[in-house]
């Protein structure tokens, strides 16, 4: 059941990688995910269903549209595979558990919400806010189902406390981050709280840590100032991926080296 799993997991982010290509280029624009299909952005073009299978459509197409030539990028298969090995790890971490189609979207919004941090430095409000409902809705599913109305408690709790230290890090350094950030903290601590204690606070010091690292990286080489703005977005989700998969054990590890010998 757990290779069936991970496969129908596999390919179903393949799939799901398509349409967030769709919505990582119009979300930021203010533009319907629904309408128009499909199109090349250079001829406008519809695209037909054939040219619109995930990776192997632009790997015949040359990665050239089939109608004016002009190239495709490399981005529109890396983020469709991106989706499917995230959607396949998972499923690999938690097997046919009540909680995976939580887990599931979770991916697929981290997939959509980094790239478009990374395009405009934002958040959009239009995919973090409904990402409450949803994954209180999912998770509340699956506590019913598990059943545990523990962790769904754990979750929320880790809700407010994520949200609260944004917000509260906002209030002392404004211009460290967006309130796009502070509410996708929610999202987060609802999320890894549900999993536990330790997995959120890995989640939570992963992402600022990684942030923290590049953003002085970056100011080491001087491909960024003191007042750059350093999109949060990916390294929160980094975090929590990074947590998702192997927090137990980073926080075991932990409290191992901190134990005097």
């Amino acid at each position: 059941m757990t290779a069936f799993t991970i496969a129908a997991c596999g390919l179903l982010g393949l799939l799901v990688g398509s349409f967030l290509n769709v919505v990582i280029w119009r979300v930021p624009r203010g533009e319907s995910v629904v309408r128009p299909g499909s199109h090349c952005p250079s001829c406008d073009t519809e695209l037909r269903p054939y040219d619109n299978v995930p990776v192997l459509s632009w790997m015949l197409l040359r990665a050239r549209c089939r109608s004016c030539h002009a190239r495709i990028s490399a981005r529109y298969p890396l983020v469709e595979l991106a989706t499917g090995v995230l959607f396949a790890g998972v499923a690999a971490k938690l097997g046919a558990h009540p909680a995976l189609p939580a887990f599931l979207y979770l991916a697929a919004i981290a997939v959509a919400l980094s790239l478009i941090d990374l395009d405009v430095k934002r958040l959009p409000n239009t995919i973090v806010l409904p990402s409450y409902l949803v994954g209180l809705g999912l998770l509340g599913i699956a506590a019913v189902i598990e059943p545990s109305a523990w962790a769904l408690v754990r979750g929320l709790l880790g809700m407010a406390c994520y949200y609260g230290a944004f917000f509260a890090l906002k209030l002392v350094y404004p211009k460290g981050m967006g309130f796009g950030d502070v509410k996708l903290a929610g999202v987060l601590g609802l999320y890894l709280g549900y999993l536990g204690w330790d997995v959120l606070a890995v989640g939570a010091f992963g992402g600022i840590a990684l942030g923290g690292v590049v953003g002085i990286s970056l100011l080491a080489v001087r491909k960024a100032g003191r007042k750059s703005m350093l999109p949060f977005g990916p390294f929160m989700f980094a975090g929590a991926l990074i947590a998702i998969f192997a927090g137990v054990q980073i926080a075991h590890a932990y409290v191992r080296l901190a134990r005097p010998s």
